[in-house]
């Protein structure tokens, strides 16, 4: 590594021009990389829910499809509508109740068990079917226009309507998010640090470690929205401690030698050896969320592992070479650190640790009990304001036609009519089913030859017939799933090849899966980050005292809403254990590391405690406060809850884990010292001597 630094510091000022120059083709990726707005993306391609998409995609040209509601238009107004709809390349089919029964009949004429499905106190509902799917860009376009043509009389309700109103209010907001974090992490940075250039360049290292993070993930061909959202913000909070590590290690380098370049030499080697550690359990904890079966994820903990390392990259070659060029300037504005050295909190630690311990035995367990309490909600629809248009369009088909919950079955093409009207009977004794629709059914309301081609080819493939199911229960509620399975089981009984797809079953399919991935990632993070602590720290019991330490915080911290009274989005407790645990870590084995060397350099526990926290508490606070800063602004500013409330957890768990870690773990490294003594490579000699 010496030669390296060596390098870097020898050429800082051609290390300086090509890291600008690599921002070209980062933001030119940046631009290449696609954004999905849609998490039922995400879910495994094997499952049935999925195969069933796939057929209406493959066998009925059905990607997506949205509901409009026509409010107050004459009936020859709806058909020059429709007509105009079907203009659009992505539409494949329009229907609404005349297409079925013929133009020209006036609806007071018309068969009353159809028009009871489709208008209500004057207003009538037109089904467009898309071509491509839920949320692909040319869906999206086409809502667009749907929107841009149609006027306040109508209102267009579905799943790709959400996706559009997401993907515009998240664009809107994004840039404001990262505005927020800069600025809150500035004003930490500024009363941390002495010098008011020095958080600039570091922010400005960060920043450039950024593009480059969001810039690459052009291999990956897209992300998700929640991933952009978070990525900048999260790889700002955990990365800019590196920043100041190297920072300091520079100033104590220089009062040793006058040539910068041999400081900053120095510099970095002792800065690799001690983000390695760190930055190894951040990097794992992320790349954890890669064993989630919803590979949203995968999608998060490749980008932000990315982020990591090249975080630590960025640190190490861009930031001295800033550093270097900028030396003389950042002595002309060097000031006194504002930010105290906490040497009072040092003593109380020390003196009270037997308290502490027992403060710890009396809250962990209301901590554990609201973790376990936690709910979490899967409606996408909740994560969004309630003045959009997506979601004023789907409260008007829930509330006036009790369309809530659109399901889609398919059905071999060869059983008998007879047997699927039979089926169907039995299904709308759900309880929960408003009603069902299939070419089956609407053959015994109107003759056969009535019913024109573009309606029979919507429900009838070559091999599957198509019947739609409305339920008025809520999508991913416990009502619904039910009623999921009960159907499922009636339509196996009429051809066990039936598949029931849609919106609920998707949603019922993320419910089930989201919950086997919160037990197992957490798993797997743990297991990861104990391994790496094993082979970092050389010892049987600290990873067990450390990972115990921040799991107590990540109770905390998740246990909160429970007794707030508040329920948190799905994705939020299944990743934010990993990433706090992950972004966290490094803070315990920063005083644990510094306790290791003070006892190995004959001090005793009190002293070694007393010495570990003097020169770590500055350090871990400030780090969990830019961590804070960085979540917390985002928190509060998102209208997205989905964001809005990832950021409130990781801001909380920041801070919680470095109150955590600067209280409890002292007391821990106390009270087991003979225990860490024993079972610590380094500390066995100290042992035997004792």
């Amino acid at each position: 590594m010496k030669k390296i630094s060596k390098f870097i510091c020898k050429h800082y000022k051609l290390i300086l021009i090509i890291s600008l120059l690599l921002l070209i083709p980062s933001i030119l990726g940046i631009n290449a990389t696609r954004i999905n707005y849609d998490i039922l993306v995400y879910l495994p391609e094997e499952i049935e829910t999925i195969k069933g998409e796939n057929i209406l995609s493959e066998d009925f040209n059905m990607g997506a499809f949205s509901t409009i509601i026509i409010d107050g238009m004459q009936q020859k107004e709806i058909e020059k509508l429709e007509d105009e709809i079907r203009k659009i390349d992505n539409v494949e089919k329009v229907v609404g109740i005349t297409d079925i029964v013929g133009k020209g009949i006036p609806i007071e004429m018309l068969p009353e068990e159809l028009v009871d499905k489709v208008y209500k106190d004057g207003s009538m509902l037109i089904l467009v079917t898309f071509k491509e799917g839920i949320s692909t860009d040319v869906t999206l376009q086409t809502v667009q226009t749907l929107r841009d043509m149609t006027n306040e009389r109508c209102k267009i309700g579905g799943m790709s309507s959400i996706v559009l109103d997401t993907r515009e209010l998240s664009n809107s907001e994004i840039a404001i998010y990262i505005v927020i974090a800069v600025a809150l992490c500035l004003l930490v940075l500024e009363l941390s640090l002495d010098s008011y250039l020095v958080p600039f360049l570091l922010l400005f290292n960060i920043g450039i470690a950024i593009l480059y993070n969001m810039g690459t993930n052009v291999f990956l061909g897209e992300i998700s929205y929640i991933t952009k959202a978070i990525s900048a913000v999260l790889q700002l909070g955990v990365t800019t401690d590196f920043a100041i590590f190297l920072y300091h290690s520079y100033k104590e380098e220089k009062e040793k030698n006058q040539d910068k370049q041999l400081a900053m030499s120095e510099a970095i080697t002792k800065t690799f050896t001690s983000v390695l550690g760190s930055s190894l359990t951040t990097i794992a904890g992320f790349l954890a969320l890669c064993s989630m079966n919803l590979t949203l994820g995968k999608d998060i903990g490749i980008v932000m592992a990315k982020g990591v390392l090249l975080g630590v990259i960025s640190v190490l070659t861009i930031l001295p070479a800033m550093i270097l060029v900028c030396d003389n300037l950042i002595e002309k504005t060097r000031h006194r650190e504002i930010l105290p050295r906490f040497t009072g909190v040092k003593n109380f630690i020390v003196k009270h640790y037997k308290g502490i311990a027992i403060t710890f035995l009396i809250i962990l367990p209301i901590a554990f009990y609201g973790y376990t309490k936690t709910d979490v909600y899967y409606n996408l629809d909740k994560s969004l304001p309630k003045n959009l248009d997506s979601i004023v369009a789907n409260e008007e088909l829930k509330n006036k036609f009790n369309m809530v919950s659109l399901e889609v079955l398919l059905v071999d093409k060869n059983v008998p009519d007879d047997k699927v009207n039979n089926m169907l009977k039995e299904i709308e004794q759900v309880d929960g089913i408003e009603w069902t629709l299939g070419y089956s059914k609407m053959s015994k309301v109107l003759p056969t030859e009535m019913l024109p081609e573009d309606v029979k080819s919507i429900f009838i493939s070559d091999k599957y017939q198509l019947i739609l199911i409305n339920s008025s229960f809520e999508m991913a509620t416990d009502e619904l799933n039910n009623q999921v399975n009960t159907i499922n089981n009636i339509i196996k009984k009429y051809d066990e090849k039936a598949i029931l797809a849609g919106e609920g079953p998707l949603m019922k399919d993320l419910v089930e899966i989201s919950d086997h991935d919160f037990n197992s990632v957490n798993t797997v993070s743990i297991g990861i980050i104990f391994m790496i602590m094993l082979i970092v720290l050389k010892s049987a019991s600290l990873p067990i005292i450390l990972m115990f330490v921040i799991e107590f915080a990540i109770f905390i911290n998740m246990g909160i809403p429970y007794y707030k009274g508040e329920v948190i989005p799905f994705i939020a407790s299944i990743v934010i254990g990993t990433i706090q645990l992950g972004a966290t870590i490094d803070y315990a084995i920063l005083i644990t590391t510094k306790y290791i060397a003070n006892r190995k350099s004959g001090l005793n526990k009190k002293m070694a405690i007393e010495e570990s926290l003097k020169t770590s508490i500055s350090s871990i606070i400030v780090s969990g406060l830019c961590f804070f800063g960085a979540t917390f602004g985002v928190g509060l500013y998102s209208k997205i809850e989905m964001i809005g409330s990832l950021c409130t957890l990781m801001s909380r768990g920041a801070i919680v884990s470095m109150v955590s870690v600067i209280m409890v773990l002292p007391a821990f490294l106390m009270l087991f010292d003979k225990i860490i003594c024993k079972t610590t490579i380094e500390l066995r000699k100290i042992r035997k001597e004792e």
